[in-house]
């Protein structure tokens, strides 16, 4: 693939998605384009993406976002944020919740990958809320890439995706199967995965009424323009007063000054 078809390639991606390639993943967008043109049979780059472009069923697209966007990630990541919102965040949303009268909590993992984040709030809401019997809560959870959102509902998780879980929830939330945990059938049900372009206006405007969207690492992928559609979309999304969590490298003040910034006592959270 020369630089010519890399440009191509990533700008035709770039209107579909909003990801953007930058000119140094030209290697690493190469080598898993190179293995789609392998698996489907064409002879060359440009046969390929002749092909890619006039696919009226977008699978083949699927299959490409498929390979060029799988992140590694585990249960438990950032610690810190999630001890902001166990601790610091969730309590806010009690107690807004009983002074208007609404019974269910909402919660969005956008760019959820293989599950791990979406079943690590599980774990926690399970946790915070134990004792709390007039709130209910749900967890909805994206991505744009299908491979890892069968993972995400498979829930069969490595050593080391579950390291830092700790014991008592390791024994409450997983069990071992073989070399690996899978996650217990309940907490499974707390989790509802489905397939979601943030690009995509008619199916974004379908995302209402969260409390808290986490999107952590998600951003970085896309360019500012993007970022900030995005962003629109998210504040849309959430109630008022809703939260969002970004990555540690993430800034939501650097796309747009639509959210006000909190600072708690273990982390940085925007809120509507």
């Amino acid at each position: 693939m020369t630089a010519e078809e890399f440009i191509k390639l990533r700008d035709f991606i770039y209107r579909k998605t909003g990801i953007y390639f930058e000119e140094q993943k030209m290697y690493y967008v190469k080598n898993r384009v190179e293995s789609r043109i392998e698996a489907t049979g064409y002879e060359n780059f440009r046969s390929y993406f002749a092909w890619l472009r006039f696919d009226v069923t977008g699978r083949e697209l699927q299959e490409l976002l498929n390979a060029l966007t799988v992140n590694e990630t585990y249960f438990f990541r950032e610690y810190y944020q999630l001890k902001c919102f166990a601790e610091e965040v969730l309590p806010e949303i009690l107690e807004r919740k009983r002074k208007e009268n609404i019974e269910k909590i909402k919660i969005w993992s956008a760019g959820c990958s293989t599950g791990e984040e979406p079943y690590t709030l599980a774990i926690i809401m399970e946790e915070m809320l134990e004792d709390v019997s007039d709130i209910e809560w749900e967890i909805y959870a994206t991505d744009i890439n299908t491979d890892v959102l069968k993972k995400a509902e498979e829930g069969l998780y490595s050593q080391r995706a579950v390291r830092l879980v700790p014991e008592e929830y390791k024994k409450r939330y997983l069990y071992k199967k073989g070399e690996f945990y899978e996650v217990v059938p309940e907490l499974k049900k707390k989790v509802t995965f489905f397939q979601l372009n943030l690009m995509d206006a008619a199916e974004m405007r379908k995302m209402r009424n969260f409390d808290v969207i986490f999107c952590r690492n998600v951003l970085i992928y896309f360019d500012d323009a993007s970022r900030r559609q995005v962003a629109i979309y998210f504040y849309e999304a959430l109630v008022e007063g809703g939260y969002i969590f970004l990555g540690h490298s993430e800034s939501m003040s650097r796309i747009t000054p639509i959210f006000k910034l909190r600072k708690y006592k273990n982390a940085f959270v925007y809120q509507k």
